[in-house]
């Protein structure tokens, strides 16, 4: 693991400087919070995303913080990362298209997890899972913003915790900076039970967010992330479910925009007519295996299409992103761009079916009642 140490900033007249200026401006705001920690523990990329590396983040700074006692905030290790935004300003990583817009993607990520007692370092665990959300952010082009939810479905540590999934907001510490390459924000991973997201998705991120900082077990208002923690705000208040969430619900409804789903269908319309009726592959609810003449039908299908388009249906993801190949802007969270590509009619010709037998992943099919209720009122 190589370590980097922030210098103070001061340059000599003539000389390029030490350290990147998009770089400088993240430790600046590091330093003004943490003036006695120069020098932070530091997980640095080995391989550096621009050459090779799979992971895009180039270091994850981890500050041990005291908390604020008279406000009751406990002791706890304080992680932000370098690289979701322009470090450099070479267009090695991200594309610069000037100092008045985003850098970057626009933001970068941190995280405050509770100190144990004894304990004299950070876990790095955090470090790893900031990791996983930024390749997140670097393969699909899509931005996280303030009220996200993220379903991990998995302890964040890999231990038996209830904290497996994740709700995103600004940080109540860090101010947004204004590099020589764009603007750069703060947003804060705070861990959340299954039960808190579910009430997000439902609802909105940021009322649960504001149910979480009135309870001080659940992270009070810094939403410090207790990975030992046992009971949902809902565990301890239970009024907050039928008060605030289910009223907010009714009040305000949903603004959960879309979730990533998979779905399988089945045609149920009708039986094949013979073992060659390639128009309807399955018999009640168990699908029959295509046979020979299908799949020669598919493959020669496919081979006609990809000769007919000379761009590829979906271009490989390079960890070295060249400048030509990147879009004009990024997209929000959850947004997503259909292809332009012309298809053959082969595929894209439709046909009307009695019935379908749908079937998704279990988050999905929940939120799926929560979708149509809505799809109704418009």
């Amino acid at each position: 693991m190589d370590e980097v140490r922030p210098t103070s900033g001061a340059q000599t007249h003539g000389l390029v400087p030490l350290f990147p200026p998009g770089l400088q401006a993240i430790y600046g705001e590091c330093r003004r919070m943490y003036p006695e920690q120069v020098n932070p523990l530091q997980v640095t990329a080995i391989v550096k995303y621009w050459l090779g590396g799979p992971d895009p983040l180039d270091y994850i700074s981890m500050y041990r913080s005291t908390g604020c006692p008279a406000q009751d905030i406990q002791e706890h290790w304080h992680y932000v990362s370098f690289g979701l935004s322009d470090l450099y300003g070479d267009n090695r990583v991200h594309e610069f298209t000037g100092a008045n817009g985003p850098s970057g993607f626009g933001f970068e990520l941190t995280f405050r997890l509770k100190r144990e007692t004894g304990e004299t370092a950070p876990p790095t665990w955090p470090a790893e899972l900031m990791q996983g959300l930024a390749r997140y952010v670097f393969q699909s082009e899509n931005t996280f913003c303030s009220g996200d939810h993220i379903s991990w479905h998995s302890p964040l540590d890999n231990s038996e915790s209830r904290i497996q999934h994740m709700l995103l907001t600004e940080d109540p510490q860090m101010q947004p900076v204004q590099t020589p390459f764009g603007s750069v924000s703060f947003l804060q991973i705070v861990g959340v039970c299954t039960e808190e997201l579910q009430a997000a998705q439902q609802w909105n991120g940021q009322g649960i967010l504001e149910l979480m900082r009135g309870v001080t077990v659940a992270g009070g208002s810094w939403l410090i992330t207790d990975m030992r923690r046992g009971e949902t705000i809902f565990d301890i208040d239970p009024h907050l479910q039928q008060e605030r969430v289910d009223q907010g619900i009714e009040t305000e409804g949903s603004n959960l925009s879309g979730v990533s789903a998979k779905c399988v269908w089945d045609d149920l319309s009708r039986p094949p007519e013979d073992e060659e009726d390639s128009r309807s592959i399955c018999i009640g609810s168990q699908p029959r295996r295509l046979s020979d003449k299908d799949t020669e039908q598919i493959r020669e299908t496919l081979r006609k299409g990809l000769e007919f388009n000379s761009k590829a249906a979906i271009p490989p993801i390079s960890s070295q992103r060249q400048s030509h190949e990147r879009p004009q802007s990024r997209k929000d969270s959850l947004e997503s761009e259909s292809s332009a590509a012309i298809v053959p009619h082969e595929l894209v010709r439709t046909r009307q079916l009695e019935s379908v037998h749908l079937k998704f992943n279990q988050e999905s099919g929940t939120l799926l009642p929560l979708c149509l209720r809505y799809c109704a009122t418009l």
